[in-house]
């Protein structure tokens, strides 16, 4: 078995937990996950399945979109709702205007510090581990980020709604705690929902429930995505039988043994196709306007 399953994560579950869930339903040993999300947080998480999970970087570094709700007036030292509460202040003396102002300041590239309980190392041990064994004081290097868009949904007393678009790496947590500083009133994410992870929508997303009464049923192939499905923005190309045992072999293809259909750019990558089944990705090698391919990562 080999694919891509768009799992519908529930809260209560690391992503871990999701993966060796999978593993015992379907018995296969070759299966991850494409982006840690929080236990605490639910939705999209493709799960790769057999030779799929050669491409979980593709997925692991497309943009991500959340719903998320953050609570003014009250920090906490996990910057969610679990934490424990270190800081109050008073909201009322925020308006509607400012909030929107405040939320269009974080559109684009900013800084982040991941907060102190995450799975990131520092000298070969997780922040939340040290942070449980009381050792708060450490040096978290801040790195940047990109929000694509931000958009407030609902507000409803001191409790706002909101959607955001973002690149890999972000802490939605982190966002609403830096939102809330920027106000000066303080605040945590109380809510969050993970909605899209590159090509996959939370609208077709299964739960472990329903694998599982697919499994019973013979039925599983239902709920696969192709290993392509995460590529559907790259180009095609169709690579001639003559030339596969080189391609795979990692030597370069000429033109004589390709078939193409696209304007094409030095170093793009590339889908490949032998006989109309994607057998992996190559790499476009253009010199004096002649094509070329190399490859660059087989699914074979």
């Amino acid at each position: 078995m080999n694919g891509i399953f768009n799992i519908l994560k529930p809260t209560g579950m690391t992503s871990h937990d999701v993966v060796s869930k999978i593993r015992k339903i379907t018995k296969i040993k070759k299966v991850g996950h494409t982006g840690t999300l929080d236990p605490n947080a639910a939705g999209v998480l493709p799960v790769c399945i057999g030779k799929a999970t050669k491409i979980s970087d593709f997925i692991l570094n497309k943009e991500k979109t959340y719903i998320a709700e953050l609570t003014l007036g009250i920090q906490t030292d996990t910057y969610d709702s679990f934490g424990n509460v270190i800081c109050k202040k008073d909201v009322k003396c925020i308006n509607e205007k400012e909030l929107y102002e405040v939320f269009e300041m974080f559109k684009g590239e900013i800084s982040q510090t991941p907060p102190i309980y995450s799975a990131i190392k520092v000298n070969g041990k997780k922040l939340y581990e040290l942070a449980r064994a009381g050792q708060t004081d450490v040096n978290i290097k801040s790195r940047n980020v990109f929000i694509r868009d931000i958009k407030i949904k609902n507000i409803s007393e001191n409790k706002v709604l909101f959607e955001v678009t973002c690149s890999k790496g972000t802490y939605i947590r982190t966002l609403c705690k830096d939102i809330g500083d920027k106000l000066g009133t303080g605040a945590y994410m109380s809510f969050l929902l993970r909605t899209l992870s590159g090509n996959f929508d939370i609208k077709n997303s299964v739960t472990l429930e329903e694998i599982e009464e697919a499994l019973k049923n013979n039925d599983l192939q239902k709920y696969l995505f192709d290993i392509d499905y995460p590529l559907e923005n790259y180009k095609s190309i169709k690579i001639k039988e003559s030339a596969f045992k080189a391609f795979s072999n990692g030597n370069i293809v000429y033109e004589k043994g390709l078939i193409l259909s696209n304007n094409y750019k030095n170093k793009e990558l590339v889908k490949v196709y032998l006989n109309n089944k994607f057998c992996g990705i190559g790499k476009i090698i253009i010199i004096n306007e002649t094509i070329s391919l190399k490859s660059y990562k087989l699914f074979l």
